[in-house]
């Protein structure tokens, strides 16, 4: 496992224009509490993986049972159709994405909640699972490139050719009112977990693809607890988009091969979570394909079974002895994690 700090914060250059990410959960939590499949999910006392990690507390906030949609994605993309559709009529929209499998059910599952069809592209190294799954709530599943860059392409192109609303978890220059709001949504799961924990904590590991999860919930600690928590970064070392942008100074388009972390392997970073983070993260670290598949098999042997990404905060956490002073872990440490989605 690799590591970049962030202290003193690095500058990141062009974001000027970008918004950052909100923490206005009162607005989200008003509308979601309207739906009935909006109950709040359980944070975990992992006991055993605290004790394998040298830390005193590790609570893993378990987003696999969402919305039954099996990951924290569910609170994005539907809040922002539930938020059209609370001003107009929808049924005749199409809302149409890229996705590396969860952002796109939740764009299909608020499309088929309120009557609007759901076109989702993929990847070619998306699993077929995940591509039955989407159908299955009625999507459209289109096959575009090889990567998830390749998709949001021909996704952004699909809406200008057919007059549809691109609805993405990424922003972009001239794109970020959509984003803005799918990560609004997501700032329940951290206003959940800050209600649920004895204690706050003091290291918060995320893990990021984009780095919308991460830039919320990040932007909604700090609003809590200020400067105190230690807020770790997790990426895939075959996307580390977020951290090589950081060590740029600047965004940056990253290569690198496909990652078994599946839901994290995306070589761009959303500009408003690259400039919340660059403000609110403390370090920022990359994991080996190895490691990834390390903190998946230790949340199966623990009987909180997670894929590859939804246990990479876990992950990370476990790979930390070579930088327990860098990040200040010690045995008095407690520390936050998202289970973010299921096995793959």
């Amino acid at each position: 496992m690799d590591i970049l700090l962030n202290t003193p914060r690095r500058s990141v250059s062009g974001l000027d224009a970008i918004p950052t990410p909100s923490t206005d959960v009162e607005a989200v939590q008003s509308l979601l509490d309207k739906c009935p499949h909006a109950a709040q999910t359980p944070l975990l006392d992992a006991h055993e993986l605290a004790a394998q990690a040298g830390v005193q507390n590790l609570w893993l906030k378990d987003e696999r049972s969402r919305m039954g949609l099996g990951s924290f994605k569910a609170l994005g993309a539907a809040y922002v159709i539930a938020h059209d559709a609370a001003g107009a009529d929808v049924s005749n929209n199409t809302y149409v994405t890229a996705s590396a499998g969860n952002h796109g059910m939740s764009v299909a599952a608020g499309a088929d909640a309120f009557g609007a069809n759901a076109v989702v592209y993929i990847a070619q190294s998306v699993p077929e699972s995940f591509a039955e799954r989407l159908r299955s709530i009625g999507a459209e599943v289109r096959r575009e490139g090889d990567i998830y860059e390749d998709s949001m392409a021909a996704a952004a192109k699909a809406a200008k050719d057919n007059d549809w609303i691109l609805l993405s978890d990424s922003s972009w220059p001239g794109y970020t009112d959509r984003p803005f709001r799918v990560m609004e949504g997501y700032l329940v799961l951290m206003a959940e977990a800050i209600a649920q924990m004895p204690q706050a904590p003091t290291h918060i590991f995320l893990q990021a693809g984009v780095g919308g999860l991460a830039g919320a919930c990040a932007a909604m600690a700090r609003k809590t607890w200020g400067d105190d928590p230690v807020i770790v970064v997790v990426e895939p070392d075959q996307a580390p988009a977020l951290v090589a942008s950081i060590k740029a100074g600047a965004f940056v388009v990253t290569l690198g091969g496909v990652s078994d972390m599946g839901r994290l392997d995306c070589k761009e970073a959303s500009l408003i979570a690259l400039k919340g983070l660059s403000r609110d993260a403390d370090a920022f670290v990359t994991l080996t394909e190895q490691e990834g598949a390390e903190g998946a098999q230790a949340t199966v042997q623990n009987g909180i079974a997670a894929s590859a990404s939804g246990a990479a905060g876990i992950a990370a956490l476990l790979q930390a002895d070579a930088h327990r002073d860098a990040l200040k872990l010690d045995a008095a440490s407690r520390v936050f994690c998202i289970l973010s989605e299921g096995p793959a």
